[in-house]
């Protein structure tokens, strides 16, 4: 009799359970190993949906994932091939993001910054003596192990990681998320393990202030930020941090990567080790009111960003969003956006392994807060596909009349009453509630022209789930002044809307910088 064959497939040695997340090729659930009742988070990869050079980014990210085995990395348990299906077995990480635990705590210091960035060190060091880079390393994919006190920080996602020989800088490919760029990326010169330093200078400095250290709404202005290393520490707030922690940012970011402190010599740092001695325990209350203004920000500006990118000349493969991250487990359903371009040398199309919130774009400018005139492709309106997107397309029409005739009463029954909105009169501030619109409907709106009339051009709606979705369009709008002059502007929107008791309500919205200011007919980009 023959021997039986060897259990290879998943479901011989595991138990799905419920689903965890969902993505474009991909879905994470819950399982059990059947021998030791151990839980774990299964990714499982619909392979079929791959193109090679998809399934060969799929197999690296494993490989190196088998080869980090560290307290302060999410771990890959198993990798299992079938036919159609690539079951990826990690950790179960069911803490949440770091971020968000620090503004749940009742007490947060300095101390505790120099613990945290101590972990995510640790597990870079680990990461850079295995000769693994990251190259993504930020806020969403800092996770902790559960939600008991003093949970490890555990580093996640390395669907961008590369392999290294040792100190070896080569230019690799375009890769990470803007804010967390460092210098010699946007250059575009050869890199190699000490652009995850410079992403942890920068985790570092919004740890101890609640925001980063480089930030401008204009992607092309954020870059020269960051090539020239143009930060500071602005009073008050750095006033109360102590030297040794500036010290430490300070060779963080530093512009050149061979002068950059390495993760093994940052833990040697007297702020990191001997932090019981150097670094303050006082409450820091306004770094946490900050860090949670930066969350909510950041989250809002992931979904924005997905959402414009969807409206773009991008093939149906180059943009993902999906509920939960795969392999971390996340609760966070909008990261901030991630780029990749590793084919550049090649000159190949691109392509993805599915991941949460990615984008695969040619250069870095490329990816803009807001969508360039005359890009957005002819949608038909027979071409949106579900009566939930033409409620939004409606609701979004409505909305521009309300604002068109100033009837507020109306713009206050269509919006949240905490609506929050990125526009170019709030100087690239996150602004909150409606006040700051009632201005311009006590003071503004249908003073200045005689009719206004709004066309929505190219809309794209994107749901989110049962009860949200995203409207991308531009906002064509035609005026008559007081002098009987016509006019037209054009500007492009997106707005977030969410279903609450069968009734759909603006939460969000982010208007182009490039509209015009308020002239003629400023009811015409409210």
């Amino acid at each position: 009799m023959a021997a039986p064959a060897a259990c290879t497939r998943f479901s011989d040695n595991y138990d799905l359970k419920e689903e965890l997340g969902k993505g474009a090729f991909s879905v994470v659930r819950r399982c059990v190993q059947k021998s030791t009742g151990l839980e774990f988070a299964a990714k499982i990869i619909n392979t079929k949906k791959l193109s090679a050079r998809d399934f060969q980014k799929l197999e690296r990210e494993a490989r190196i994932c088998r080869k980090l085995q560290h307290p302060n990395i999410v771990r890959l348990h198993d990798s299992i091939q079938e036919e159609n299906f690539h079951y990826l077995v990690f950790d179960l990480v069911t803490g949440g993001e770091l971020f968000e635990d620090i503004v749940a705590r009742e007490f947060y210091s300095e101390a505790d910054a120099s613990h945290c960035i101590q972990q995510i060190l640790e597990s870079v060091n680990h990461c850079h003596t295995n000769g693994v880079v990251h190259r993504d390393l930020k806020p969403e994919n800092l996770l902790l192990a559960s939600k008991a006190k003093g949970a490890a920080v555990k580093l996640a996602d390395f669907g961008l990681a590369i392999e290294v020989q040792g100190e070896q800088h080569a230019w690799f490919g375009f890769a990470g998320t803007p804010g967390y760029l460092s210098p010699e990326v946007l250059k575009k010169e050869p890199y190699g393990k000490p652009v995850d330093i410079w992403a942890c200078g920068v985790i570092l400095y919004i740890l101890l202030v609640g925001y980063p250290p480089f930030w401008d709404e204009d992607q092309h202005r954020l870059y020269a930020q960051i090539k020239a290393g143009a930060y500071d520490y602005p009073s008050p707030e750095w006033d109360t941090v102590t030297p040794e922690a500036k010290n430490l940012i300070n060779q963080m970011l530093t512009v050149n990567p061979s002068k950059r402190i390495t993760a093994s010599e940052a833990l040697k740092h007297p702020w990191i080790c001997q932090r019981e001695r150097v670094a303050s325990v006082v409450h820091r209350q306004e770094t946490v009111d900050c860090l949670k203004k930066f969350n909510a920000r950041r989250k809002l500006k992931g979904a924005i960003l997905t959402t414009m990118l969807a409206t773009r000349n991008f093939s149906s493969r180059s943009i993902i969003t999906k509920k939960g991250d795969g392999s971390q487990v996340k609760e966070s359903t909008d990261s901030s956006t991630t780029l990749e371009d590793d084919d550049i040398k090649e000159g190949k199309s691109k392509g993805v392994v599915d991941r949460s919130s990615t984008v695969i774009a040619k250069d870095p400018e490329e990816l803009r807060i807001v969508c360039p005139n005359k890009t957005i492709p002819q949608i038909s309106t027979n071409s949106y596909g579900s009566a939930r997107k033409q409620e939004v397309i409606k609701m979004t029409e409505q909305l521009l009349e309300a604002i068109n005739v100033g009837d507020y009463e109306a713009y206050t029954k269509i919006c949240d009453p905490h609506l929050t909105a990125f526009e170019p009169e709030a100087l690239g501030n996150l602004v909150e509630g409606m006040d700051f619109h009632k201005f311009y409907f006590d003071n503004v709106v249908g003073k200045n022209c005689k009719a206004v009339n709004t066309t929505i051009l190219n809309p794209t709606v994107h749901l989110l789930g049962d009860d949200a979705a995203c409207i991308a369009y531009v906002r064509l709008t035609q005026y008559m002044d007081k002098q009987g002059a016509a006019h037209s502007s054009q500007c492009e929107e997106t707005r977030i809307w969410h279903k609450r008791d069968n009734k759909w309500q603006n939460v969000h919205f982010h208007r182009s910088s490039n509209s015009p200011p308020f002239t003629f007919a400023p009811s015409a980009h409210k």
